[in-house]
């Protein structure tokens, strides 16, 4: 059984979420069904099928990683992710409300004005302020002990 690593894991994971929210595709073209060619799927496109050579499993996730990088999986499509290695970013385009757009998408827009009313950060802005610095239990803690933790 070739070995698993991160990437190949992170690549069965998106073919399988994609299978869980039907857009996943056979060759054929055709959503697919069943859950066991899901998983066949996944490991081809990861390059842990035990019924493929070494050099064709290589060659399997380049192929998968090609398609990643460039932003071309149905997940990515869907989601508006310019790639699978891309935390929340978006691309930029103001249908999308993405990062560079100059348009404010809803969500955006209802957290400013919250911001200006309170005069402080929101819960969201203090946890990811917490999470950049690795703060224990921050996933637990309240609005007010994210201010208090952070100082």
């Amino acid at each position: 059984m070739p070995k698993s690593t991160p990437a190949k894991r992170k690549t069965a994971g998106r073919v399988m979420h994609e299978f869980a929210h039907g857009e996943l595709k056979s060759g054929s073209g055709e959503k697919v069904k069943s859950r066991k060619q899901a998983i066949a799927i996944a490991l081809s496109e990861s390059g842990s099928s035990k019924y493929v050579s070494k050099k064709k499993n290589r060659s399997n996730l380049a192929k998968t990683k090609a398609k990643e990088a460039k932003g071309k999986t149905a997940q990515q499509e869907k989601e508006g992710k310019a790639h699978v290695g891309a935390k929340d970013q978006r691309e930029s385009s103001r249908a999308m409300g993405g990062k560079n757009a100059k348009d404010n998408t809803a969500a955006g827009t209802r957290a400013a004005r919250s911001r200006a009313r309170d005069g402080g950060p929101t819960k969201a802005e203090l946890y990811a302020r917490a999470k950049r610095k690795n703060l224990p239990n921050r996933s637990k803690m309240s609005k007010k002990q994210l201010e208090n933790a952070l100082g």
